[in-house]
């Protein structure tokens, strides 16, 4: 399962604090990364147990679940980018005096506003979430759905995939399996999302490619590997550094 699907699966109380607990180990949610059980890890002179050290992980690696969720992107947020700040500010715990100088807007009645219509969209958000849960028991024809991969660049109706609609595309455009190469790059975008997808799964999240060791990856699966190398950075797959010397998978 990748990252984006465990992240989108997991509870409330497992987001908060950023990873799962499995049988033998903790899983960050925010990158996928595997604290293994049993093993005490060193870090600045100190020695963690797992549990301490997933916490640790998260607090080197992504500042807070709290700055890891804030800057995803607003269509997976549902957030302004003037609320992104305005929370951002919130958690920083300035009060409202304060944050209308920082920002220079309005006064601090408008900052309580702020604060009511985000108190109020958090009352819409729990009441939706309660009937969808509810909706789960009655709704017999729903599809299953491909969560969309939480570092998308572009959410639209091209993420609208059912489960049983991935599977015909895989299956017509990796005939011998999703390890072999592709009959022909699609250019459907629903189809070329799917494909860009399976392949994305297939390249070594823990390493951080030079251009021509991703040249020789992407080759195996199409002889324009610099398409493929494009459109998984444009899609949000990969990520890269500015004169492309070097990428890496994108969490």
């Amino acid at each position: 399962m990748v990252i984006s699907d465990i992240f989108w699966n997991a509870s409330l109380e497992e987001l908060k604090r950023g990873y799962i607990q499995e049988r033998d180990c903790f899983t960050c949610l925010l990158c996928g990364e595997k604290i293994e059980k049993g093993i005490v890890y060193p870090y600045e002179d100190r020695f963690y147990e797992a549990v301490r050290f997933i916490r640790v992980h998260i607090e080197n690696t992504h500042q807070s679940v709290f700055d890891h969720l804030l800057a995803m992107d607003k269509k997976l947020t549902g957030l302004t980018d003037h609320q992104k700040k305005l929370i951002h500010l919130f958690y920083q715990g300035k009060n409202d005096k304060e944050i209308q100088k920082e920002l220079d807007i309005g006064s601090t009645s408008t900052i309580r506003h702020h604060r009511f219509a985000l108190k109020e969209k958090e009352r819409q958000a729990k009441t939706f979430l309660t009937m969808m849960e509810l909706l789960k028991d009655k709704d017999a024809h729903a599809p299953a759905f491909i969560p969309v991969h939480k570092t998308a660049t572009m959410i639209d109706d091209r993420y609208n995939i059912t489960q049983e609609e991935h599977d015909k595309i895989i299956k017509q455009y990796f005939p011998e399996g999703t390890t072999k190469p592709l009959t022909k790059f699609p250019s459907k975008e629903k189809q070329r999302l799917v494909v860009l997808r399976e392949i994305a799964q297939q390249i070594n999240e823990q390493k951080i490619y030079k251009e021509q060791e991703l040249n020789q990856t992407l080759k195996g699966f199409y002889d324009d590997y610099v398409l493929i190398r494009r459109y998984l950075v444009e899609y949000g797959f990969l990520d890269r550094k500015p004169d492309g010397s070097r990428y890496w998978v994108k969490k």
